[in-house]
This record gives structure tokens, C-alpha cells and sequence, in this order.
């Protein structure tokens, strides 16, 4: 009678543990098949639940080296925080590439009262430079998307891996292509006027995010072009310059680079300052210290202007520089440099503080702000890496770019033209506003001064 009752008790046990663990294990809510590209990441967010739930739905995720494959076949669990039905049910708004639904009309509801259909055709791949960077950029699109979801703005994005070697035609040819409402891409100027006259064709707005200057531009008023050429952002450069130094004195380092081709930016400033009646100096490196004082006003504010962006005749110069105020601290000199010289700031910076220097951008990278800071715990989150050691950084570059382009046509549908005010967007790096090319597209003027102020401190002027 005894060993029946510890029989029963030993039954009772067991089947009470394993009914305890069962409800502990996530309610299963439908099965899904991995696609080409699709991340723990996206299918989280394209059902609207945690990484964390869905890994705890497949344990086989919490093996080390785990990669998710296409055709994988994985279980999606109930979100946590919502009531669970027997039935199957797909997420209502989706945000990722892989979800398959019937393409609408754009034209059947506005584009600010319905989700906004994108398009990536970039190289999205690992096999060189090219495509390793513009999948970073592409993280950054997807969590842009993630960040304005929480504020009511949905999106449906589709991504191709439009590959340097491939024909951009042969993705056009999908039916999907053609009810996007915006396409960011492409990569490569060979690829810009396919893209163009189908955009034409089909109503959708082309945002092309890098180095391409194009004619169709000038043509096509559905571009929007990111892209500053180096002469239009000397002639942005120099109209800023004499804007805010007017009442300088200019002083020209010549720093005998025979590499350099900054002659362009300091032949068109000093064209510009003859043509205001502005008087200003030329000196050298390898000028005596007394005659390097002479070119130097004691009266007004300097401004210092080199003709290099190479890293051994700035560090020369910087060196000239704090020998003059050593021996005349009474003068008042300020640097005005190169986008260049932000790859030198680690090595740099007390003097870019010392000498209240001005760098000119279309972009800045401020790694020690909060908000770059979170951005970077986000991305490392997300996607278990860090983002590429460069400038700029191409995430951050997705993210800004999505938040502003997304936003405003959300805001004002197919009237978006990217003007300055529009969107109201503050960037982490990466200003945009866009002004109209005669009756063609759209071309972004944004550049900044990133400035660093003797208080040790750093600011950027947007303009």
C-alpha cells in the first residue's frame, strides 16, 4: 500500500511539472518561413513583439553561432502584453520586406492616411565594401521606421539587393516595385535613368542617398538628390564664410602641400574677398616668426585659412600657430579649416578648442552627444554589432534620412519637397533641406560649421 502511494505521489508530481512547464513555454501564435534577408530583428518587429519572446519561442536561437537561414521554419509566440486567441493572425501593419499582402492603388487612399510604401534597391551583401556599408545604412532605415511607428507613422518597406553587376531592370519587372510610393537608391550612377523613367512612370519619388550627381535631376521633379558636388559645397562654404566672418582678418597659410586641392576653395574665397574690398594676408610655414606676425591684425579677429587637409601640415601649422600666441598672446585668432580634419580630431581637438576652429561639413558626427551615444546602444542591441568605424556613420545616416523623408510625407504626402522648416526634424548627424532645381528635382543644400569653442565645448551651425 505504501510503495502504491509513493507510485501515485511520484505520478502526481510529474504530471503537475510538466503541465507547469508547458504553461511557462510562450503560446505559440503561428509558424513563419525564414525569407532571403529577413533578421531576428524584423520578424520581431514585423509581428510586433520583443527579441527577447521571440528567441524564448525558439530556443535553438540561444545556440552560440545560431544564423537565421532561409527556410527556416520558426514558431512566433502571442506578444506578451496582448490577449491571445486560438487563432492564427499575422501583424496588421507589417514594416519589413517579406511580408506578402495585395498590392493597393497609391492612388486609393492619401499617402498621409495609410502606411507609406518604400522601396531599398541598394547592394545589400557582404561581399564588398559597397554592400557591407549600405546594410548598415539599411539598419538605420529599419530603425527609423521602428522609432516613428511608436508616433502613429507606419511604413511598408520592400528591400532588393540591387548589386553593382545586376541590371536594376530585372527588379523594376517586379509587381511590387510599382506601388511604392518613395524608392531610396540607387547606388550607382548606371542605374539612375531606368530608375528615373519608371519613377516617371509610375508616380513614386526616387531619393538617391549618396555620391551621385546626375542629370535627371535637372529633369525629373520626383528626384530628391542628397549629394553635394565638392564645387557646389565650396561656393556653400565660401557664401557662409563671408556671411559670418565679414568683420575677420583673413590670413592664408600657404602649408607648400604640393598634393593638395584645396587651391580651389582658398582661389574662390580670396576672389570673393577682393570682390567685398576685404583686405587679407598670405604667408608661409617657412616664413621667419617675425614675418608670420606681420600678416596678422592686432586690432580685428583673425581668421586662420590653410591651403591642405593633410594631417602632418596641419599639426605644422597648429604648431606655428601656438608659438605666435605664446609670444603675442594678445592677438585673437580663430581657425577655419576642412571636413578632412575630423578624421584628426582625437589627435587634434585641444587645439581645434584653443584656436576657436570652424570646420565646414555637409554632415557631423558628434560621438561623445547622448543621442549618438543611445543611437549606437540601439544598434548594438538590435542587431549584435557596432556600427562601421567611419565618418559618418552609415546607420546614422539610414536613420536620419528615413526620420526626415518618411515624416514629411506622412506630413504632406506627394507636396513633400524637403524645404527647410518642413518636417521640423532635429538630425543626430546628418541635415537635410532641399530646394527645387528650376522645374526639375530636388537637390540638398544643408551644410553645417561644426565649431569648437575655447570653453571646450562643441556646437553645430546648421544651415
Amino acid at each position: 500500500m505504501k510503495r502504491l502511494f509513493r507510485y501515485v505521489l511520484l505520478l502526481t508530481v510529474m504530471v503537475f511539472a510538466a503541465e507547469t512547464a508547458l504553461a511557462q513555454q510562450p503560446k505559440i501564435r503561428l509558424q513563419h518561413e525564414v525569407k532571403r534577408k529577413e533578421t531576428i530583428f524584423g520578424i520581431s518587429r514585423m509581428y510586433e513583439i520583443t527579441i527577447q519572446e521571440l528567441i524564448n519561442a525558439n530556443p535553438v536561437m540561444n545556440t552560440p553561432g545560431y544564423e537565421l537561414k532561409k527556410g527556416d521554419i520558426i514558431n512566433i509566440p502571442w506578444p506578451a502584453n496582448q490577449p491571445q486567441s486560438d487563432e492564427q493572425s499575422a501583424p496588421s501593419k507589417p514594416s519589413t520586406t517579406q511580408i506578402e499582402m495585395p498590392a493597393k492603388p497609391k492612388d486609393e487612399v492619401d499617402i498621409r492616411q495609410r502606411e507609406i510604401r518604400v522601396g531599398i534597391m541598394l547592394p545589400l551583401h557582404k561581399i564588398n565594401g559597397d554592400g557591407k556599408r549600405m546594410i548598415e545604412y539599411y539598419r538605420g532605415i529599419l530603425m527609423a521606421c521602428d522609432s516613428l511607428r511608436a508616433n502613429g507613422i507606419s511604413t511598408d518597406i520592400r528591400a532588393w539587393n540591387v548589386a553593382e553587376d545586376t541590371d536594376i531592370r530585372t527588379f523594376l519587372e517586379d509587381p511590387h516595385a510599382a506601388d511604392r510610393d518613395v524608392i531610396i537608391g540607387p547606388l550607382y550612377s548606371k542605374m539612375v535613368k531606368p530608375l528615373s523613367d519608371f519613377a516617371t512612370a509610375h508616380d513614386i519619388k526616387v531619393f538617391i542617398p549618396f555620391s551621385i550627381n546626375t542629370h535627371e535631376t535637372l529633369v525629373n521633379r520626383q528626384i530628391y538628390q542628397v549629394y553635394q558636388t565638392q564645387s557646389e559645397q565650396n561656393e556653400s562654404f565660401i557664401n557662409h564664410f563671408m556671411e559670418r566672418f565679414s568683420d575677420t582678418h583673413p590670413v592664408f597659410i600657404d602649408c607648400n602641400d604640393t598634393t593638395s586641392q584645396k587651391g580651389i576653395f582658398t582661389f574662390g574665397l580670396r576672389r570673393r574677398l577682393e570682390g567685398n574690398g576685404i583686405d587679407y594676408k598670405i604667408t608661409n610655414l617657412t616664413s621667419s616668426d617675425a614675418a608670420f606676425y606681420k600678416s596678422f591684425s592686432t586690432t580685428k579677429p583673425n581668421m586662420v585659412i590653410l591651403n591642405t587637409g593633410r594631417s602632418k601640415e596641419l599639426t605644422a601649422a597648429m604648431a606655428k600657430l601656438n608659438g605666435l600666441r605664446l609670444n603675442h598672446p594678445e592677438l585673437r585668432i580663430s581657425v577655419f579649416g576642412y571636413t578632412d580634419w575630423m578624421l584628426y580630431t582625437r589627435h587634434q581637438l585641444e587645439n581645434f578648442y584653443k584656436f576657436d576652429t570652424y570646420i565646414p561639413a555637409t554632415f557631423h558626427t558628434d560621438l561623445q552627444s547622448p543621442k549618438t551615444n543611445r543611437i549606437q546602444l540601439k544598434y548594438r542591441w538590435n542587431f549584435h554589432a557596432d556600427m562601421m568605424n567611419t565618418l559618418p556613420r552609415f546607420a546614422i545616416t539610414g536613420f536620419d534620412h528615413a526620420y526626415f523623408l518618411f515624416k514629411g510625407l506622412h506630413l504632406y504626402g506627394k507636396d513633400f519637397t524637403g524645404a527647410s522648416g518642413m518636417v521640423g526634424y532635429s538630425p543626430i548627424q546628418t541635415p537635410l533641406h532641399f530646394v527645387r532645381l528650376g522645374n526639375g528635382g530636388l537637390q540638398n543644400r544643408s551644410t553645417v560649421f561644426i565649431h569648437y569653442l575655447p570653453e571646450r565645448r562643441t556646437e553645430t551651425i546648421t544651415f
